[in-house]
Order: C-alpha cells, then sequence, then structure tokens
C-alpha cells in the first residue's frame, strides 16, 4: 500500500525541484527525504525521478504518480475537513501566510481576535511576498492573505478558494507639511505623475507590474529615481520629498506624520486581497474563523483607518478624510 507522506514528498521535491529544497522545506534532513522517496521507489517498482542537472524531474511514472497524489491526498484533506466539520469546533493549529503590506493593518487585529475568540488556537503566520499559493496547494500553509492586481490575468490554480476581502486602491504619497495622514479629496490624475521622480517596487513584482501598466496606458514611461519593495522606505523616500510613492492604501498608517496622500483619477490602481484555501466540499472550521477575523479586520480597517486624527470614529465623514490640496 502506498504510504500518504511518501506521495506528499514526491509532490514536494517535483514542486521545489529539488531534494534539498524539498527537505529543506519539509523539515526534514536530505537523507530522510532521499529514504522515503527510495521506499516508494521500491513500492512502485519503477524509477520516479531522474537528475537534471542540478535539480530533479519526474520521470513518466512519476508525472503518473503524482496525478493521483494530487487526487488521494485532496480526498484526505477532504475528509480531515468532514471529520472537523462533525466536531464542530475551533482546531488548535494553523498556518497563515500574509503579504507584508497587509502586517500591521489587517492581520495583526485579526490575529488579536482570533486570540480572544479562540484562544486554544495557535496560529504560526509567515509575512512573505513569495509563492503563497504554492505553498497553499503544497500544504504548508492553510490559509493565505493575498493580492490580485486587476489588470493582470486571473491565476489561482486549480482546487484553491477564493473569499474576496477589499479593492485596496493605490494612493499617491507625497512629502507634506509635518500634519499626520494628511490626504487630498481631490484625485491626481496620473498622467501629472510624468514629470516626478518616483519610488516603485521592482519591475519584477506584480504591484510594480501594475504602475508600470496603468503609467503606459496613461501615456508615459514613469522616471524611476528609486526601486524598493519595502514600503516603509518608500514612505520615507516620500516624506522627504526625494520621490513621489504609489502605495496600497492598507499599508499606509494615516497616523504617519509628514506625508500627504491623494487617490489616483479615473482608472485607479487597485489590488483586490482575498483569503484563499485549498478547496474542500466540506467548510473547515478553522479556515473559516481565520478567513472571517481577516475580513472582518478588513471592513473595520477600511471603514475607520482615514478618518481625519480629529474626528471621533463615529462620524459619518468620508473614509477618505478631510480635503488637503496635493500641491499645497
Amino acid at each position: 500500500m502506498l504510504d500518504i507522506r511518501r506521495l506528499h514528498m514526491l509532490k514536494t521535491v517535483a514542486a521545489r525541484g529539488s531534494i534539498t529544497a524539498a527537505a529543506q522545506s519539509l523539515g526534514l534532513s536530505v537523507g530522510a527525504v532521499s529514504q522515503q522517496l527510495a521506499a516508494l521507489r521500491h513500492d512502485v517498482g519503477v524509477d520516479l525521478l531522474r537528475r537534471d542537472g542540478r535539480t530533479v524531474a519526474l520521470t513518466e511514472a512519476g508525472r503518473v504518480l503524482l496525478g493521483h497524489a494530487d487526487r488521494i491526498l485532496a480526498a484526505v484533506d477532504e475528509a480531515e475537513c468532514a471529520v472537523a466539520a462533525i466536531k464542530g469546533t475551533v482546531g488548535t493549529t494553523a498556518t497563515l501566510a500574509a503579504l507584508p503590506s497587509t502586517a500591521a493593518r489587517i492581520v495583526a487585529p485579526a490575529l488579536a481576535a482570533l486570540g480572544a475568540d479562540h484562544p486554544q488556537l495557535a496560529v504560526t503566520c509567515l509575512i512573505t511576498d513569495q509563492a503563497q499559493l504554492r505553498e497553499l496547494t503544497l500544504g504548508t500553509v492553510d490559509v493565505v492573505l493575498g493580492q490580485h492586481y486587476h489588470h493582470l490575468p486571473e491565476a489561482t490554480p486549480k482546487d484553491i478558494a477564493v473569499s474576496p476581502l477589499l479593492d485596496d486602491p493605490l494612493l499617491v504619497v507625497t512629502a507634506d507639511d509635518g500634519v499626520a495622514g494628511k490626504s487630498d479629496e481631490r484625485p491626481v490624475c496620473l498622467r501629472q505623475l510624468a514629470t516626478h521622480h518616483l519610488v516603485l517596487p521592482p519591475a519584477t513584482t506584480d504591484c510594480g507590474q501594475a504602475i508600470l501598466h496603468a503609467c503606459h496606458q496613461a501615456g508615459f514611461t514613469p522616471t524611476t529615481r528609486y526601486v524598493s519593495a519595502d514600503i516603509a522606505a518608500q514612505l520615507a523616500l516620500a516624506r522627504s520629498g526625494l520621490a513621489t510613492a504609489l502605495v496600497p492604501r492598507t499599508a499606509i498608517d494615516p497616523a504617519t506624520p509628514g506625508i500627504r496622500t491623494a487617490p489616483i483619477e479615473g482608472h485607479p490602481i487597485q489590488r483586490l486581497l482575498f483569503a484563499a484555501t485549498r478547496h474542500t466540499e466540506t467548510t473547515n472550521p478553522t479556515t473559516a474563523a481565520i478567513i472571517a477575523a481577516l475580513r472582518t479586520a478588513a471592513r473595520v480597517r477600511t471603514s475607520v483607518a482615514w478618518l481625519s486624527p480629529r474626528q471621533p470614529k463615529d462620524s459619518t465623514a468620508s473614509a477618505d478624510g478631510p480635503a488637503a490640496p496635493l500641491d499645497g
């Protein structure tokens, strides 16, 4: 009988490209993984992997077995969810992968709420922008707080369930006179930024691609003076007056002094923030609780985060705050 753990190792090696990388991912030694794969090869009686330079690749038999392994592992996941649903209780452990730009405004309050509502649940949180959905399909994480920029085609892997959380527009960030969280309710035409020195994320990132695409659509190539994926660095350069930044709204603390923010006119650049899990027919109470906490945090943060520091939170004023012209 095939060993489920060995099938999972085969899937991990195929995804990582090497036994060493798979071992690191699984928290095992290279020798332990090699031994288990050798045992799996003995079970089926045919080679499953072959050397391909510095990496390994699946043989034809390996590809066939991996296809079955995907279905077997999905069935095991489904069975675990079904039992958890019958129990009807939130579990004790889970792993969440989230983008750095969501950590302060969404992840932290969500985890705090989970700790209060489900104190038995210990959530391990991985703050990373690297291939989160792949980690989800490999079972390394249970929930992903991810993003999708609207100009990009949908690329959600099969067997992944996505729950939209909120649309998160990029704001134009410039230096201000030191008033915390000052915002300009007048939208800025993206074409105005053609003469600005910009700080942008690398063009290899989703955000960088989205900004470049929008600028080209507006008829210009941006003058990129600084390149950084670090939002804190982007805001520091904007605050110093050295550059103009384009930053997702949820990544900006509205109490930050020395910056001014304004929305983009016409066709905003925005991302969809979503929570993703492995698709199962039965809802898992643990992942459902995490998604509910993320959704609540997203809703609360977008409804109150951009009130003026002088406004009470129950004010009916616009969530984008009071007017302040971008050019002074």
